[in-house]
């Protein structure tokens, strides 16, 4: 088998077609996890972008304006193209660029594909309007549309020992990518609180909106009258720091580019995180994000390892 410059298999032309059409999908639309995809080596880097622009289909569906009926139709047609991709039924000439690529890097990686079936039940609940009266209901969507991403990612980056760690951690490695997934999923939840009501959702647990005095929910710039919203704001970043600092103990456990990318992408979420912290309220005035050059600082911290080596070393000292 011949290699290219990179030391990565060779790749037929329409698929290498197919890759770039993913990784044109994955820039324009990626906004916080293209910086560490950007991380990874070639093949790896094509594999995360396939997997991204599939995943994106399946949200723009589930958010797109179709009928609930049609939503449902099309997901489900989506559900038998991610079967002809896991029975080796796509051919390269495939006019599904998407389908092509997927393909291919499932050809290349151990990537446990069912879990691109669990993102489409997720999707299809969100197609349902389910709500979730306590985290552990609100846990299972974001498994579906979270963890299931996580334990995707972690089929392309693979594992490696981690010194200092004992040799089970490995077999944990699936557990921690799907935590720090829903560490991810629970940010977006609170970033998007007034984003997600005027679309007619909500996803926090409905236990919690009670305890806090919102269940009236979030369609005004400011609280409902007598909530404590920042109190229910702090509860939930607790929970996700939690969830971070469990996920986290994935790092060690990867390769230094792999590695890097994760820790790029998480660190993106973790100080979007702390922002919210600040200034609760913020996030019903809009949409709270970080800057490019923060997001670009983040990635170059997680290449030069800065990040993984602190979250390694908090991690062994824990377990000492």
């Amino acid at each position: 088998m011949s290699r290219t410059v990179d030391g990565s298999a060779h790749v037929s032309a329409p698929v290498l077609a197919a890759y770039s059409y993913c990784e044109a999908v994955t820039g324009q639309q990626a906004r916080n996890f293209a910086y560490g995809i950007r991380l990874l080596p070639a093949d790896k880097r094509q594999a995360m972008s396939a997997l991204y622009a599939f995943s994106r289909r399946v949200d723009d569906i589930g958010d797109g304006g179709l009928a609930p009926e049609a939503k449902q139709a099309r997901l489900e047609n989506t559900r038998a193209l991610l079967a002809r991709i896991r029975d080796g039924r796509i051919d390269p000439d495939d006019t599904d660029p998407v389908a092509v690529a997927l393909a291919h890097a499932a050809g290349r990686f151990p990537i446990p594909l069912a879990g691109l079936d669990e993102l489409i039940d997720g999707v299809l609940m969100d197609v349902r309007g389910e709500t979730y009266e306590t985290w552990d209901d609100l846990e299972v969507y974001c498994r579906c549309v979270a963890g299931a991403i996580g334990r995707l990612s972690l089929g392309v980056f693979g594992t490696v020992a981690a010194p200092g760690l004992g040799a089970h951690e490995a077999e944990r490695a699936p557990e921690y990518a799907d935590t720090l997934g829903l560490a991810l999923q629970l940010t977006n939840i609170l970033r998007d609180v007034r984003e997600d009501a005027g679309n007619g959702r909500t996803y926090l647990p409905a236990e919690d909106l009670a305890k806090f005095g919102c269940s009236a929910g979030f369609g005004s710039v400011l609280p409902p009258a007598g909530a404590d919203f920042g109190g229910l704001i702090q509860f939930e970043v607790r929970r996700a720091r939690t969830l971070f600092a469990e996920g986290f103990r994935l790092l060690p456990l990867l390769d230094r580019r792999s590695g890097a990318c994760v820790a790029a992408m998480a660190g993106i979420y973790r100080r979007l995180l702390d922002r919210i912290s600040r200034d609760p309220q913020a996030v019903l005035r809009g949409r709270v994000s970080l800057p490019g050059r923060e997001k670009a600082y983040v990635a170059v911290r997680g290449l030069s390892g800065l990040d993984a080596r602190h979250i390694t070393r908090r991690t062994v000292r824990r377990r000492a």
